[in-house]
């Protein structure tokens, strides 16, 4: 006959491998100023865990009785569109024309997926997991760096009237939130009161300050328009 119980020791191995996982990766999120960080990763993980052994294990007092058939996967596939959700969240809680947290929303629904393997008991497909997502991560940025500079850099494109302030002090602004730029662009209008500067942020700039610049500019007079990409 087979057996639909799970020990309550196993239960915890389970919840604690995808606490551990799940916690590494939101570390490194963590680490680099992601919108979901440590115990937003490790809560997903967890839950997904138990979501899994739920559906794979909680019906058990139900089993082996005619008539009854069970699909362990139907309620775990529910944590795929969940997920979602909360990747969607990560992303479009943003402000208008600034777009990141994508590898951080991918990363919220790998963390699921791993979950669901330490619940259905495939730790070592979810080690393996979670050692592959950790280097794409934290190993593959460099390589990202160097090798798609023309269209990863980070971007901020001011219009400003010039009467009203100067580009000392836009730059004052910048160095206030210790921000390094690689390139600058300036177009000057005659014809309009509107001048353009185009500034693109060293990479190692953390996207958090750049915000911080971007909100002071909106409050600072003479600043007409802000276009950012980060």
């Amino acid at each position: 006959m087979i057996n639909y119980h799970l020990a309550n020791q196993e239960i915890a191995i389970r919840l604690l491998i995808a606490a551990v996982l799940g916690g590494l990766i939101g570390w490194d999120r963590q680490r680099k100023e992601g919108v979901a960080g440590l115990r937003t990763h490790m809560l997903v993980c967890v839950g997904s865990c138990l979501i899994m052994i739920v559906s794979a294990f909680g019906f058990s007092d139900i089993m082996g009785k005619p008539s009854i058939v069970l699909d362990p996967s139907r309620i775990a596939a529910q944590v795929i569109s969940g997920v979602g959700f909360l990747g969607a969240g990560t992303i479009l809680f943003l402000r208008p024309q600034i777009i990141i947290g994508l590898t951080t929303a991918a990363g919220l629904w790998a963390v699921a997926g791993i979950g669901l393997a330490v619940g259905g008991g495939l730790y070592f497909p979810a080690c393996i997991a979670a050692l592959i997502i950790l280097i794409i991560l934290s190993l593959l940025k460099p390589f990202e760096k160097r090798f798609f500079k023309s269209t990863r850099g980070k971007t901020m494109t001011l219009f400003y009237n010039s009467k009203l302030i100067s580009l000392g002090q836009i730059e004052s602004i910048l160095m206030k939130y210790e921000l390094s730029t690689s390139e600058i662009f300036i177009h000057s209008n005659k014809d309009s009161s509107s001048d353009e500067l185009k500034v693109t942020f060293d990479y190692n700039s953390v996207p958090s300050k750049i915000l911080s610049a971007l909100d002071e500019f909106k409050s600072t007079e003479g600043i007409n328009e802000i276009n950012s990409q980060i």
